[in-house]
């Protein structure tokens, strides 16, 4: 979306900043400067105060684009758009969760953790994570003028955030980023106030967002792909757990879902069934641009092609020399593992210094007039030479090559990625052999429009949606399998639902491949991959993305199973047990109810209960009262001591007191017999 017309800025009818709001979006906008003597400065940071001097330091070298990349022509004002995405410092007063708190939660989602232990502390059925990691959006805009010193200067307007939003940060990027420089300062007061007025993001929605008399349509990615560290409370829905194929192909389904796939990859089309294997089981990879906005591009792009996966690879999208990182990843030797890693890149130097990484990839084109040249021919595309109309997919028959090619591709592996240091390439340097064959009937599919921009952007959306359609499917498909593990279990008919519910099915690896292996990866896969399909699975186990994807699922599994198992409670008629019980049994159901009861008051206390948990708290103690009046009289006066336990058997209004915690109002409960 480009900078409404209409849109302009009237002190007298913007609204007031509500700072609480502004966070759940914006951490700050800032604007940077590059001084000449003193290097990249913040001159603005709004609202203030917001960002640790760490934080300020490396937003500052990421927020320009690398010496090398810079646009070289002389045009009087070159404007560009790309982000990054950073560690957030430990020490950052920024009232976010800490580290360690982020650590626990994980622990709490391990598969491993008791199912008791889990619904105690997870009823709320909303998922805090902290804030780990932070995004940076920026305009960058070069002004070249003789009259200044080195003949222009640089400016960038940036948007912090928490969230991998770029549907909405780019778009609102275009009005902001022209405003600052026509207005200044006054820019990011108001658009401040238009943000802080926005809804909670709510993801997986389509959201209109209005900024003045412009109005922003977005979809946010959905809940389940949002990293641990995004800093958001959400909801989760089992609807939303692989290995489901959505039916609604409109809603996205991963992060980036507005990438440009076929833009940025159009000359490794072939490639990109590798890219998609090399990213699922999480190998570092380094893809390198000429220019800042390809190199995000190309790592969003990637990204996106392994959803519905929750991505836990650390991805940068614009990676910096100046990054607390780069030292340590400088400093691997020969042999050292490289972390799972997705750097763009567009310093030639990352060739260098980064040259134990086992994957780089090379995208884009240079600019016009730029300090690297641009090669003649792509060096792995689908399109034919002297065939600017079209791809030619059905004319290229894959299984064969040509001599020049042969040559090409000889070549390019002898001289390695050190060859972009004089010309720049579409290439993938990598050793790794790929298990799923690319699929040409979609290579088929896709559409080129020839040299009309106007008509290649259109069919690029086409193109991308065919794309991304596939991946998902295969990605689907291959998650398939472990849906038995996410399989909640309801009570059965004529069954106590007042007892605990059965664990969800344990994994085992070994016993998971065993049992895989002799029933096969499924008629959609086996079409796609060599024989050597269940070696890519025991990668993906071992790999990074596996067990936090594995833990979200398991803890939405686990939520929907304890509300489907509350909400029988609920209904249930507790007589009807009781006819049936024996006195054990009874005894037991006497001890579980009054657990179910503890939880709705700890929820209570904690603020996090449902609109309905009154009612069940009120039903419940109902219950608890109707099996008492059936136990045996030694027992109930055994139970009677226990002062806990007598205040919840009361009938009247009075002050509850958990074990371990303060005092808790708790409402009226009819002394009627119940059911």
């Amino acid at each position: 979306m480009s900078r409404s017309p209409s849109f302009s800025v009237k002190s007298e009818l913007s609204p007031k900043l509500d700072p609480e709001s502004l966070q759940q979006w914006v951490v700050a906008f800032c604007i940077i400067r590059f001084d000449l003597e003193q290097g990249q400065l913040i001159e603005e940071c709004y609202p203030p105060g917001c960002l640790s001097h760490e934080e300020e330091l490396e937003i500052s070298f990421s927020s320009f684009p690398d010496s090398v990349s810079q646009h070289q022509n002389r045009s009087s004002i070159h404007d560009c758009m790309f982000f990054f995405r950073f560690r957030r410092s430990e020490n950052s007063q920024t009232g976010n969760v800490s580290s360690t708190n982020t650590a626990a939660t994980v622990k709490e989602l391990s598969p491993k953790s008791e199912d008791k232990k889990f619904l105690r502390r997870l009823k709320s059925n909303n998922i805090v994570y902290g804030s780990r990691y932070m995004y940076g959006y920026v305009f960058n805009r070069e002004r070249h003028d003789e009259r200044l010193k080195r003949g222009g200067e640089q400016k960038s307007v940036v948007i912090l955030s928490h969230g991998p939003y770029s549907s909405v940060f780019k778009p609102l990027l275009q009005i902001m980023g022209p405003l600052y420089f026509d207005i200044g300062k006054k820019a990011l007061e108001h658009i401040a106030a238009y943000v802080s007025m926005w809804p909670a993001p709510v993801p997986g929605k389509l959201m209109e967002l209005s900024i003045g008399n412009a109005m922003l349509k977005v979809n946010l990615p959905p809940a389940h792909s949002l990293p641990l560290g995004s800093g958001m409370s959400f909801e989760e829905s089992p609807s939303s757990m692989a290995p489901f194929l959505p039916n609604n192909q409109s809603v996205p389904q991963g992060l980036f879902h507005d990438s440009d796939i076929f833009g940025t990859f159009r000359g490794l089309l072939l490639q990109l069934w590798v890219l998609w294997e090399l990213l699922l089981i999480g190998e570092p990879i380094l893809i390198i641009a000429p220019t800042p906005p390809q190199c995000c591009e190309a790592v969003a792009s990637l990204v996106s092609l392994v959803a519905p996966l929750l991505c836990s690879v650390d991805f940068r999208p614009y990676f910096t020399i100046h990054s607390p990182e780069f030292a340590n990843l400088n400093s691997l030797k020969e042999g050292d593992v490289f972390p799972p890693m997705i750097l763009g890149v567009t310093n030639l130097f990352f060739l260098k210094s980064l040259r134990n990484i086992p994957h780089i990839v090379s995208v884009g084109s240079p600019a016009p007039n730029s300090n690297r040249l641009a090669l003649g021919n792509r060096s792995s595309t689908g399109r034919l030479p002297g065939k600017p109309e079209g791809f030619g997919f059905q004319q290229l028959n894959l299984k064969k090559f040509s001599p020049s090619s042969l040559l090409n591709a000889v070549k390019l592996r002898r001289d390695g990625p050190l060859c972009l240091m004089t010309e720049h390439k579409e290439a993938i340097w990598s050793t790794y052999a790929a298990t799923t064959k690319p699929d040409t009937s979609i290579l088929n599919r896709l559409i080129d429009a020839g040299m009309s921009p106007r008509i290649e952007e259109s069919m690029s959306v086409v193109n991308n949606e065919i794309l991304r359609r596939h991946f998902l499917e295969l990605t689907t498909n291959f998650l398939a399998p472990f849906g038995p593990y996410f399989r909640t279990i309801t009570p059965s008919e004529g069954s106590s639902p007042f007892l605990d519910p059965p664990p969800l099915h344990p994994f085992n690896s070994d016993e998971f491949l065993a049992t895989l292996s002799a029933r096969g990866p499924g008629k959609f896969l086996s079409k796609r991959m060599r024989s050597n399909w269940l070696d890519l699975y025991r990668r993906f186990l071992k790999g990074p993305n596996f067990m936090p994807w594995f833990q979200r699922r398991r803890a939405v599994a686990e939520q929907e199973q304890h509300r489907l198992w509350r909400q029988a409670r609920m209904n249930a008629d507790i007589q009807q047990f009781i006819s049936k019980m024996s006195e054990l049994e009874i005894v037991d159901s006497f001890n579980a109810i009054e657990r179910h009861i503890i939880g709705e008051l700890q929820l209570q206390q904690s603020g996090k209960a449902s609109a309905d948990s009154t009612a069940a708290y009120q039903k419940l103690k109902g219950d608890l009262q109707a099996v008492f009046h059936v136990l045996p009289k030694d027992v109930q006066q055994l139970l009677l001591l226990n002062p806990e336990k007598a205040a919840l058997l009361q009938g009247s209004t009075e002050n509850t007191k958990l074990p371990g915690r303060p005092l808790i109002q708790v409402g009226v409960v009819s002394s009627i017999s119940p059911r």
